[in-house]
């Protein structure tokens, strides 16, 4: 009897984003899972700009994303839920590790 994995790793996620990001990213929208309200992200209310920016649903204020930029990494949190994701800016050098790799949102 043959096994299935019910999952594939995170690098079958590279072709899809790799397309969304490469395209201008005030055109998407979002349904805000509080409200319902559907909302481009350019249409988000956006608060900062420290220690980043916070975009919210402009018809009930939930938090949409959060983005915060360091001199290496661009971290990336989506709703108010715990979690972010940390993206290596291309001006980065590879393998470079400073105390400002911690997330923003961890606790200090």
């Amino acid at each position: 009897m043959t096994e299935h994995r019910l999952y594939v790793d995170g690098n079958a996620l590279a072709g899809p984003l790799g397309e969304v990001f490469a395209v201008d990213p005030t055109t998407a929208w979002r349904s805000c899972p509080t409200c319902h309200l559907p909302a481009t992200l350019a249409q988000l209310h956006v608060y900062g700009p420290e220690p980043g920016l916070t975009a919210r649903c402009p018809g009930c204020a939930a938090v949409a994303l959060r983005v915060v930029t360091q001199p290496e990494y661009l971290w990336l949190q989506l709703g108010g839920g715990a979690g972010a994701f940390r993206f290596t800016l291309p001006s980065a050098a590879p393998g470079v590790r400073r105390p400002s790799d911690r997330s923003p949102w961890s606790p200090a």
